[in-house]
C-alpha cells in the first residue's frame, strides 16, 4: 500500500494533475473537430460554379471528414514514433560507418608499412645482386670450385652457407609481406564497400526522419494556439492514464529500491539535462535524442553502452520490470524505438520527441517492452 502511495505522490508531482483536470480538458476530443487541409490547386482547376465551356457548371467536391483533436494527437504520435525508429536506423548506420572509417584508416597504415617493408627487402636483394656483380658475375659457389687455397675454400664455403640462408629468409619474408599486403588491400576493399552501404542507409534514414517530422509539424501547425495547448494536455492525459493503469499491475517494482553507485551517477547526469531540447541524432551536450541521453548518462558513470535504443535493448542484460532500480533503462514499444532511464518512485527521465525537452514522466506512461541494466 505504501508503494502505491509513493507512486501516486510522484506522478502527481510530474504530471501536473491540477492542470490536466482544468475545465479546458472537460471537452471531449470529438467536440473539437479540425478543418480539413486545403486541397492543392492544380494548373487546370476551375473554380466551383464556373462555366466549363459546355454550359454546365462544376459541383463543389465534398469536404474531407473532419478530424478530432484526439485523432490528430494519435496521428502526430504515430509520425514521431516512425521518425524515432528511423533515427535509430540512422544512428546505427552512423556508428557502423565511423567504425568502418577507423578500420580503413588502420588498414591504410598497415598497407603503407607493408609497402615500405617490401621496398626495403627489394633493396637488400638488389644489394646482394650488386655484390655478386662486383665479384665478376660469378656466384660464390663457382668461386669455391675454382679456388686452390684451402683457407679461402673454407671461408667461401661458410659465406656460401650464410648467403644461402639469408637469401632463403629474404625470399620467405618478401613472400609473407606481399601476402599480408594483398590481404590488407582485400580487407580495405570490403570495408569500403560496407562503409558505402552504411552511408546509403544513413541517407535513406535521414530522408525518412525529415519526412515524418515534417509531416507531424505541418499537421500541428494547422492548429490554432488554443488547440495546440489542448493537444499538449491531451498528450499528458494519455500518459497519465497509462501510468495509472501501470501502477495497478502486479509487475510494479519496489519504488524505493536503492541504486548502485554507477546507477546514481547515471541518474544524476540524466536529470541534470532536464530542459534541454530533443534533437534527433544528438548526443549532447546541448541537446539529445532518447538513446543519446541514456548512452551519455552511462558514459558519465563510466560505462560504455550501445548508441541506439534497439541495440541497447538487444545487447544489454535484461531484468524483470518488478526488479528494476534507478539507473536501469526502460525500453518502450514493440520495436524498441524509445528508451528512458528509471530514476525511482515510479518515475523515469527521457528525451521525448522533436518539439519537446528532456523531462520526467511516469515510468509506465508508455507501452513498456522491457528493462535492461548496464553493468
Amino acid at each position: 500500500m505504501n508503494r502505491r502511495r509513493h507512486a501516486s505522490a510522484a506522478i502527481t508531482a510530474i504530471c501536473a494533475l491540477a492542470v490536466l483536470a482544468s475545465p479546458a480538458l472537460t471537452l471531449q476530443a470529438s467536440a473539437a473537430p479540425l478543418p480539413p487541409a486545403p486541397p492543392a490547386a492544380s494548373a487546370g482547376a476551375t473554380a466551383p460554379g464556373a462555366s466549363t465551356g459546355s454550359g454546365a457548371s462544376l459541383t463543389p467536391a465534398p469536404s474531407a471528414p473532419r478530424k478530432t483533436l484526439e485523432e490528430v494527437r494519435k496521428e502526430i504520435d504515430a509520425l514521431y514514433r516512425q521518425a524515432a525508429a528511423a533515427t535509430d536506423a540512422y544512428n546505427l548506420a552512423e556508428e557502423k560507418a565511423e567504425a568502418q572509417s577507423a578500420e580503413l584508416a588502420e588498414l591504410g597504415r598497415s598497407i603503407a608499412e607493408g609497402r615500405a617493408k617490401i621496398e626495403d627487402l627489394k633493396a637488400r636483394a638488389g644489394a646482394a645482386a650488386r655484390a655478386q656483380y662486383r665479384n665478376g658475375g660469378l656466384p660464390d659457389g663457382a668461386q669455391l670450385v675454382l679456388t686452390d687455397d684451402p683457407q679461402l675454400f673454407l671461408d667461401t664455403a661458410g659465406r656460401l652457407r650464410q648467403g644461402a640462408r639469408a637469401t632463403k629468409d629474404l625470399l620467405i619474408e618478401l613472400t609473407r609481406t606481399q601476402a599480408e599486403l594483398d590481404a590488407y588491400a582485400e580487407e580495405a576493399g570490403e570495408n569500403w564497400t560496407r562503409l558505402e552501404a552504411h552511408r546509403v542507409k544513413q541517407a535513406a534514414a535521414k530522408k525518412e526522419i525529415t519526412e515524418k517530422i515534417g509531416a507531424a509539424e505541418r499537421l500541428e501547425s494547422r492548429l490554432a494556439a488554443e488547440e495546440r495547448e489542448r493537444l499538449r494536455r491531451l498528450e499528458e492525459l494519455a500518459q497519465e492514464n497509462a501510468q495509472t493503469n501501470w501502477l495497478k499491475t502486479a509487475d510494479l517494482p519496489d519504488l524505493t529500491a536503492p541504486a548502485t553507485e554507477q546507477g546514481r551517477a547515471a541518474v544524476a547526469f540524466a536529470t541534470a539535462q532536464i530542459g534541454k531540447p530533443y534533437v534527433w541524432g544528438a548526443e549532447g551536450p546541448d541537446s539529445f535524442d532518447c538513446s543519446g541521453l541514456t548512452q551519455s548518462a552511462w558514459a558519465a558513470a563510466g560505462k560504455v553502452i550501445p548508441r541506439t535504443s534497439q541495440e541497447q535493448w538487444r545487447l544489454l542484460p535484461r531484468v524483470d520490470v518488478k526488479d528494476m532500480r534507478p539507473g536501469d533503462l526502460i525500453v518502450y514499444y514493440k520495436d524498441a524505438s524509445h528508451i528512458g532511464m528509471y530514476v525511482g518512485n515510479g518515475v523515469m527521465v527521457h528525451a521525448p520527441r522533436p518539439g519537446r525537452d528532456v523531462t520526467l514522466a511516469g515510468a509506465g506512461s508508455m507501452e513498456i517492452l522491457g528493462v535492461v541494466r548496464p553493468r
